[in-house]
């Protein structure tokens, strides 16, 4: 007899193949439906929440082993992502006026630049043949120090901006990521880990379906915004794309040293920062400004996957 839970599994299994091209639609969905985006702007903490314990759920503790044991490697790049650069960029910014000109959108700015990678980037790394365990333990590294360090940068750098103390934004963001953790170990513990490994493309399903729900919430305000200030929409998403761009090429420059697939696995974390998280520890009462910028930088991440894999396949298949 077949079990009644069958055809969702399938259907599940087959959504999570379809991965960088459902994702990349979904973007595009929100603009389509602004009174959709409009209703589901409140699920946008629980739907973060969602994804973190599902990214949690998919590590594979086993794939750190190696740089566990030889962890130089993973330490230099989560000081480059989330020390160094934050701090060059927002003296870049303060340098050229943005923050005195426009202090909402340099908050949104700082958020993205002092955000950890995306949690998908080791998925995509392995997807691209790139260095993903590397992907993986930079991710992890960056996502420990994000209780400490993006507060600090903000209350550094954007002070006059926030609308929540520091610390206080610090012991959010750690009780976000610890829950989230949590239950994800929590739910490997009691179904085991080999169950979770075969529910791989089942998983990643649900995740192209909360990241649908996360990219539609985010877009509200984005079509009026289009509409009633196009040329303000159009700089907004050319700075997002600089912002991953100039992100990716410098990481590649620094991390050179450690060989192609390595170099490319960490620009590729680099480029793509999970804003989300600030999001789900701030509230979704941002100014409007800074919120349409981070509602416009969810364009580079969700379309970076089909934009870059032809160029990365290209330099991974040339001989060294």
């Amino acid at each position: 007899m077949t079990s009644p839970f069958a055809a969702p599994a399938a259907a599940l299994a087959w959504l999570g193949r379809q991965g960088t091209r459902a994702i990349a639609a979904s973007v595009f969905l929100g603009l389509a439906l602004p009174q959709l985006a409009a209703l589901m702007k409140p699920l946008l903490p629980s739907s973060i929440f969602v994804l973190l314990v599902l990214a949690f759920l998919r590590v594979n503790p086993s794939a750190l082993r190696d740089y566990l044991t030889r962890p130089a490697l993973v330490i230099a790049a989560a000081v480059w992502i989330m020390v160094i650069a934050p701090a060059l960029y927002g003296f870049f910014l303060i340098g050229i006026g943005v923050k005195d000109a426009m202090p909402a959108l340099f908050l949104a700015l700082m958020f993205q630049a002092s955000a950890a990678p995306i949690m998908s980037a080791p998925a995509f790394a392995a997807l691209l043949g790139l260095d993903a365990a590397l992907s993986l333990a930079a991710m992890i590294a960056c996502i420990v120090l994000t209780p400490l360090l993006p507060p600090l940068y903000l209350y550094l750098f954007a002070d006059a901006a926030l609308a929540i103390h520091p610390g206080w934004l610090a012991l959010k963001l750690f009780l976000l990521l610890a829950g989230s953790a949590g239950l994800a170990a929590i739910i490997r513990r009691v179904m085991t880990t080999e169950w979770v490994a075969a529910q791989g493309q089942r998983i990643d399903g649900i995740n192209v379906i909360t990241l649908t729900v996360f990219a539609i919430a985010i877009m509200d305000g984005v079509t009026a915004a289009a509409i009633k200030q196009p040329l303000l929409v159009l700089g907004f998403l050319a700075l997002a794309f600089a912002f991953a761009f100039s992100s990716m090429l410098s990481t590649l420059l620094v991390f050179r040293f450690a060989g192609k697939e390595k170099s490319w696995a960490l620009g590729w974390s680099a480029a793509n920062r999970n804003m989300g998280i600030m999001i789900a520890a701030m509230g979704t009462s941002l100014p409007d400004t800074t919120w349409l910028y981070m509602g416009l930088a969810q364009f580079p991440i969700y379309l970076f996957p089909l934009m870059i894999q032809p160029l990365i396949r290209r330099v991974m298949a040339r001989p060294d």
